[in-house]
């Protein structure tokens, strides 16, 4: 299979300095990041303010990789990582739904990230109630907040 090349965008500014600071969903807590956008990518950035919500995808740069099966939390036994939320699997990316606060120059500030400090970002993109929420859908697992 072909080799596929990321480049980042820019990268995330934030209070969690190790794997175990992170929440286990961002979106379970009120932490406050920002995600600092390359200068070449700032022009990306227009009209983003437009969204309250935004997608962010970005690389686990220090989750294991090539891990095949996670054991949820809560759960006793691991199951395949693709019917898993997972950080540890063979191409570590996350993908978060923020809260857009607000952006100043190239920096946006978001609420509901669970990203390390210096986290590399791949894309961001605006979340689209119509598009994007699936009301009938089902998961695997039911989040207790």
């Amino acid at each position: 299979m072909a080799r596929i090349e990321c480049i980042p965008i820019g990268v995330v500014r934030s209070p969690y300095r190790e794997p175990g600071d992170a929440p286990r969903q961002g979106r379970l807590v009120d932490t406050v990041v920002e995600i600092h956008v390359n200068d070449a990518c700032v022009p990306g950035l227009e009209g983003v303010e437009r969204s309250s919500h935004l997608i962010i995808l970005y690389w686990l740069d220090r989750a294991q990789r090539g891990q095949l099966y996670a054991k949820p939390p809560g759960e006793s036994r691991e199951r395949g990582v693709f019917s898993t939320r997972s950080p540890a699997r063979p191409n570590p990316i996350g993908f978060g739904v923020v809260e857009l606060i607000g952006r100043e120059g190239n920096v946006l500030v978001v609420r509901g990230l669970d990203a390390l400090d210096g986290t590399p970002v791949l894309d961001i993109k605006p979340y689209s109630p119509e598009i994007d929420c699936v009301p009938e859908a089902t998961g695997g697992w039911r989040i207790k907040k």
